[in-house]
């Protein structure tokens, strides 16, 4: 989107929600206040509330919002057209005045809770592939009931029913696409044949120290919970294991915080959450991932560098005890 065009997307996004505000409270014309610059869409300062509306996908819009708009120390009205059941959820974790509309049309609808999603298991046909891909060498990984191996935190095969006859089977790849390009290159080869030569191209790329290369540039946080998985001393548990995010991952491109749970050395469980880079929804993901699990505890890992100031007001804000752990990569 070019910079005229984006200017002309926040001034329609601006005037909508003055629209949108002006019809929930009855007015005649638009209410005395003044707009303001919100990155995620556009905002709205009255005397007495702030105004944010979200534009597009919100499901992480969620920390932006709150870290943006608690600074004018006002009640928080956050409207959106997407996903406004898991934030609603997530925005009772925090110590804030925070209400979610759901938007629709001209009208603000009240959100409503949407509670976690329970987890589908594996079917035993799928299962059934467990050994041949720890064998090859991979981490067998099951995640909202899809089983794949990952190496060092990297997805490189998944267990999927043919689209035509409905068996199940082992595809080799990072992805749907690159997955169907390995079977057009390479489908004369056995499955545990192919995965350990993707297995063995891998791992150089997926060690401390490595050089910069596109498969160690993907799903970072997933290296780092291996690493902890491997040696949860080095983040300060005694044990740890993988669980299941809050919501379920939609793509493998994206960066996308992980979890595990464990015990602490000081004997305290937690859920601990791996993000690589600055995220500003991971405390509400985070607390999230907690509540799913019903622990009280939560754990953020990341490189020291990634955690602003921001971050930290928002854990602040938690109404679950927040600790950090840093990285020292």
């Amino acid at each position: 989107m070019s910079q005229s065009d984006s200017e002309r997307r926040s001034r329609l996004l601006s005037l909508k929600l003055r629209t949108l505000v002006r019809d929930h409270l009855g007015l005649a014309e638009d209410p005395a206040g003044t707009p303001e610059v919100f990155g995620l869409g556009a905002a709205f300062l009255t005397d007495d509330a702030t105004w944010v509306l979200v534009d597009g996908d919100a499901s992480r819009a969620l920390g932006a919002a709150i870290a943006w708009a608690s600074r004018f120390e006002k009640p928080i009205h956050l409207l959106v057209e997407r996903d406004s059941g898991v934030l609603v959820r997530r925005a009772a974790l925090f110590n804030a005045d925070v209400t979610v509309w759901h938007v629709e049309d001209r009208t603000l609808l009240p959100a409503v809770h949407e509670p976690h999603v329970e987890a589908p298991v594996a079917s035993p046909q799928h299962m059934a592939f467990t050994d041949l891909i720890s064998s090859s060498g991979a981490e067998v990984l099951v995640e909202y009931g899809v089983v794949v191996g990952e190496v060092r935190g990297l997805e490189m095969c998944r267990v999927v029913n043919d689209a035509y006859t409905g068996e199940a089977r082992l595809e080799v790849g990072m992805g749907a696409h690159d997955r169907e390009a390995f079977a057009m290159v390479h489908g004369d080869l056995p499955t545990e044949k192919a995965l350990k030569q993707v297995i063995d191209a891998v791992l150089p790329h997926r060690t401390e120290g490595a050089d910069q290369h596109p498969l160690n540039q993907f799903g970072v946080e997933r290296y780092y919970r291996w690493c902890a998985l491997n040696d949860p001393s080095t983040i300060g548990f005694e044990s740890l294991e993988a669980i299941e995010p809050p919501v379920q991952r939609k793509n493998l491109k994206d960066a996308v915080p992980c979890v595990a749970m464990g015990v602490t050395h000081d004997d305290v469980q937690s859920v601990v959450t791996f993000v690589h880079g600055v995220d500003i929804d991971v405390i509400p993901f985070a607390l999230d991932a907690a509540v799913r699990m019903g622990v009280g505890h939560v754990t953020v890992v990341a490189r020291e560098r990634d955690i602003t100031p921001s971050i930290v007001r928002l854990a602040a804000m938690a109404t679950l005890p927040v600790q950090f752990a840093y990285l020292t990569r």
